[in-house]
């Protein structure tokens, strides 16, 4: 095999996503009594009124994704179906602009590389990737939450840095962000060492820690006292992660009542490695109102 051959094959091993939208969105009740929080509309940089989910898949497709696996409730089939499978009937398309009528050729296309995989029982976030298993196979995957919108500072966006990255690394790698302490209760958390390419060797990961934690154990060299190193929410990960999340589930080890993914990627860490990269970039949030109403007024501007 030629040297450019084998640098071919590296850049094109990640071919797939993975989606979990499989919860209930209490925290964005009565609006999800009605309407999945992954369907809520967000106005993107062209102006264009869209539901979450498809900010999502189009930000997997940028990084060369060409398969993209949502993992749903089977009673949301439909829904999902008929945004992303579905063509509109004849008397809708009539009406649509023709710049309309494009975009929903687009969105056929777009359909035409999801597969929606089903999570039976909604036991946790870790049980619902754990549900792409078969799905994914023995592949590295990329891992996107369904409720973070993200946009690039760089000509690159978000998820493309982080494949960069992976074939830099060739490990397991964690996207980051920079977090005041008081904001540490509502994220993941990371330390770990600085290499020369400014990826950081992760030395561990923590859920939600508290500040006295943090400052104790998180605190990463060279960042403000008051600043930590948060998950962003992408993850590129090897098929090792579903050894431990099975392992979970089989020996039903939940915390906080569900299955969770942390504590398994805290191990994947300790098994294969992995590497921390801070994005350049901005991550939305749209699973708590006031981040949502938030989200409305900057993700535009964003662009």
């Amino acid at each position: 095999m030629g040297k450019g051959e084998k640098i071919f094959m590296q850049k094109n091993r990640v071919k797939k996503a993975v989606i979990p939208v499989a919860g209930f969105g209490t925290r964005l009740f009565p609006a999800t009594k009605v309407v999945k929080k992954e369907l809520f509309p967000i106005i993107d940089g062209d102006g264009r009124a869209k539901p979450v989910i498809l900010a999502i898949i189009e930000e997997a497709i940028s990084a060369g994704i060409t398969e993209v696996g949502i993992v749903v409730q089977p009673d949301d089939k439909e829904i999902f179906q008929n945004l992303l499978k579905t063509p509109p009937k004849k008397e809708l398309f009539a009406k649509l602009s023709p710049h309309n009528q494009e975009y929903s050729r687009y969105l056929q296309d777009l359909g035409s590389k999801v597969t929606l995989l089903f999570q039976e029982d909604q036991l946790g976030y870790g049980h619902a990737v754990f549900c792409a298993k078969d799905w994914v196979q023995n592949e590295p995957f990329l891992l996107m939450l369904g409720d973070h919108i993200y946009a690039s500072n760089s000509e690159k966006s978000c998820a493309s840095q982080v494949l960069d990255v992976y074939e830099q690394v060739n490990q397991n790698v964690v996207s980051l962000t920079t977090m005041s302490a008081e904001m540490l209760y509502k994220a993941g958390c990371v330390t770990g060492v600085w290499q020369l390419n400014s990826i950081l060797k992760v030395t561990q990961l923590y859920e939600k820690p508290t500040i006295e934690y943090a400052q104790r154990h998180l605190h990463v060299e060279g960042m403000p006292e008051n600043e930590f190193l948060c998950m962003f929410g992408l993850y590129l990960l090897t098929p090792k992660i579903f050894d431990f999340l099975a392992e979970n589930i089989n020996q039903n080890f939940r915390e906080r009542g569900e299955f969770q993914l942390t504590s398994c990627l805290e191990r994947l860490r300790q098994e294969e490695g992995m590497a921390g990269y801070v994005v350049q970039g901005k991550c939305f949030d749209i699973g708590l109102p006031d981040a949502y109403r938030q989200t409305i007024i900057d993700f535009t501007s964003a662009f």
